[in-house]
């Protein structure tokens, strides 16, 4: 069987928790080989708002990049993938992959996701939203990418923080078509 190939990145927003919620699922999963990029904002990010180390998440992943090697497989239109996840995906992120700047990797691969016509996903972290950020992602959506501002539900009754980072990590599997049992759908029963 043909493993999917699945890119995770994370940039420097906040939601961390998010980032590693994704890697965990993706990464206990045969069907999938996850390759994880992880800017060096968002390895601040991480150790400013939680008690995560980065081997929490590479100990998910398959293949690890850092930001600055634009030689790695994900820059190049010719490595195939199934699909790109940017979590949490800062709004500088956003500008530079909705302006055609690949000055790194993350935004490389966003930028080859795009022009292939791959699945690319960028799961937002900001509010308010200002008109740049708006336009920005209508500019990423006309393009071809999806963009999920990380806005969980409440409708599956969750009780912890984990369970709401997993009501948004099932959300994201799903435009993958990747199933899972992460939550309660709405009209299902809850967890209570």
């Amino acid at each position: 069987m043909d493993k999917k190939r699945i890119i995770l990145a994370a940039t420097g927003a906040s939601g961390t928790i998010y980032t590693l919620s994704l890697a965990k699922e993706l990464g206990k999963r045969n069907e999938i080989e996850l390759h994880l990029i992880i800017s060096d904002a968002a390895l601040k990010v991480m150790e400013l708002e939680t008690d995560f180390k980065p081997e929490d998440l590479t100990v998910h992943a398959d293949f690890v990049y850092q930001q600055n090697l634009i030689s790695a497989p994900p820059a190049s239109g010719s490595w195939q993938h199934d699909g790109m996840i940017i979590c949490p995906c800062s709004m500088s992120s956003l500008a530079a992959i909705a302006n055609g700047m690949g000055s790194n990797l993350i935004h490389r691969a966003a930028d080859v996701s795009l022009k292939e016509r791959r699945k690319l996903i960028l799961i937002t972290r900001e509010t308010p939203l200002n008109l740049i950020h708006i336009r920005n992602m209508e500019t990423v959506t006309l393009a071809g990418g999806t963009v999920m501002p990380a806005s969980p539900g409440f409708y599956h009754s969750p009780r912890t923080i984990n369970d709401i980072a997993e009501h948004m990590t099932g959300r994201i599997l799903e435009q993958l078509s990747i199933p899972h049992d992460l939550y309660k759908r709405w009209g299902e029963n809850s967890r209570r």
